[in-house]
């Protein structure tokens, strides 16, 4: 179902430069596909693109925005087989997993394209003291200009999806850079794209190394840069950013708390898919696990034994749940972090096994506060459990992290809910389910080192506009 090559697409129109950006099958590791690779002087090509784009954009009726967007839900639609396949192969998720990534992707579409037609202003009385009578104001929201996307390789598809069709929603020309690691998601969405009536150089997406795309930081044309990412390179992106707006999704170690009036059965059923759910490879996966001192030992019992039962291996098979890490290499660094964490005095409930990017599903108990398992977001099928009789310790032991996305509370108790939306420092408390839960129309975030900002169609697109305000004298 996968071409040999496939082009990037600069201000609108396919192009073939060069089949430089190998992508590997990252369950074999054999090479699936090959696409162009963006240098330095077609980066700036399509940021010039994007500028001048950005007065068609901003007066594209919102009625011809909304029927692009509805031709990519159409499109994403017809090619929901292709795009899953595509998924599977090149982040090797599983393909329920893809096929569940392709829904939302359609779902994040479909949601910007109702957006499009409903942004509003708002008419002020500004007649507050004696020197204000007779005034009147009204304010809009207005795009923001060329917009600069970074999108990771866990969901390649939905991640994109929550940068550029908000883009698209208000009006704001953009370029993207996709992950090197997974780029066919984006390339085929610049092809549905590309079906289209967007004024030239409303988009580009450019496949380029790191190290070689600067341009989409540094570049002051660009209004806003949205990436979303490891925390050290979204710091260091924000740094050197410039005057710019910037948008963080950067990710975490997340924790659930697991009451003593849980239902156990239920939150067993949840954390397994908090924790493992694709790998592992969420910024919002259950990685911290604490469970109240009455139900710890029956429920990490549980917890072992379901995990026993996960079935790994090939992602093409409907009834594999663990398919490989992105790499290796990353496979690699999180068995190290195990390893650290059982020298350390940790015990290894079950899994900590590894085979090439392939790593067993993996819990963890007594793990000390200092291992990296504990301070850093592992990014993989590992978590572990702790354990506490108060509730109030519970909360402080999620809020003791550097980082601070989402929280998920198994509780019964309406008084302890709204305690934990009150004290938890997370951009969101999940309650009865994982952290992992997101809905694409929320509002979606982090605080600390976390992130700046929020997603979700419409929160993004309140990033990827201004506020322009009209002040009238009537008398």
């Amino acid at each position: 179902m996968l071409k040999p090559v496939y082009p990037l697409y600069l201000n609108n129109e396919a192009q073939q430069p060069n089949a430089d950006l190998e992508v590997t099958d990252k369950f074999s590791g054999e090479v699936a596909f090959r696409c162009a690779q963006a240098d330095a002087k077609t980066i700036e090509m399509g940021i010039q693109g994007a500028v001048e784009a950005a007065e068609p954009m901003a007066r594209m009726p919102a009625y011809e925005r909304q029927a692009v967007l509805q031709h990519c839900v159409d499109r994403f639609r017809e090619r929901f087989d292709e795009l899953a396949y595509a998924l599977c192969v090149e982040a090797g998720k599983p393909i329920k997993d893809s096929e569940g990534e392709v829904g939302r992707l359609i779902d994040t579409f479909r949601i910007a394209a109702e957006e499009s037609v409903r942004m509003t202003g708002e008419v002020q009385p500004l007649d507050i003291s004696p020197r204000a009578k007779g005034y009147q104001g009204i304010w809009k929201r207005v795009p923001i200009g060329p917009c600069s996307f970074i999108s990771p390789f866990n969901f390649p598809l939905n991640l994109a999806a929550h940068k550029i069709a908000p883009a698209i929603a208000v009006g704001c020309p953009f370029v993207m850079k996709p992950a090197s690691r997974t780029p066919l998601g984006a390339l085929i969405m610049g092809e549905v794209l590309a079906e289209t009536g967007l004024p030239k150089g409303a988009f580009s997406i450019l496949p380029a190394h790191r190290e070689g795309a600067d341009l989409f930081t540094t570049d002051d044309r660009l209004k806003l840069l949205s990436f979303t990412g490891s925390p050290d390179v979204g710091w260091d992106l924000k740094a050197r950013s410039g005057k710019k707006k910037v948008v963080l999704e950067l990710g975490g170690n997340a924790a659930v708390i697991i009451d003593k009036d849980a239902d156990l059965d239920d939150a067993l059923d949840r954390v397994i898919f908090g924790a493992f759910y694709q790998s592992g490879q969420s910024c919002i996966g259950v990685q911290r696990i604490l469970v109240h001192a009455q139900v710890y030992d029956r429920f990490r019992d549980m917890l072992v034994a379901r995990t026993k039962t996960l079935v790994a291996g090939n992602p093409h098979d409907r009834n594999v749940f663990i398919g490989p890490m992105i790499s290796e290499g990353e496979a690699q660094r999180l068995d190290g972090w195990i390893q650290e964490a059982v020298a350390q005095g940790a015990k290894l409930l079950c899994g900590g096994r590894r085979e090439g990017a392939m790593l067993e599903a993996t819990l963890l108990e007594n793990v000390d506060p200092c291992s990296k398992i504990n301070i850093e977001e592992a990014f993989g099928p590992v978590a572990f459990l702790m354990m506490f009789s108060d509730f109030n310790d519970a909360l402080a032991m999620v809020n003791d992290s550097k980082y601070g996305l989402q929280a998920g509370i198994f509780t019964r108790d309406l008084f302890q809910m709204f305690d934990a939306w009150d004290r938890l420092d997370v951009g969101g408390v999940v309650i009865n389910d994982v952290p992992s839960y997101r809905v694409d129309n929320m509002p979606y975030g982090g605080v600390k080192d976390s992130g700046l900002g929020r997603e979700g169609v419409r929160f993004a697109m309140e990033d990827m506009t201004e506020i322009r305000n009209l002040v009238i004298r009537r008398n």
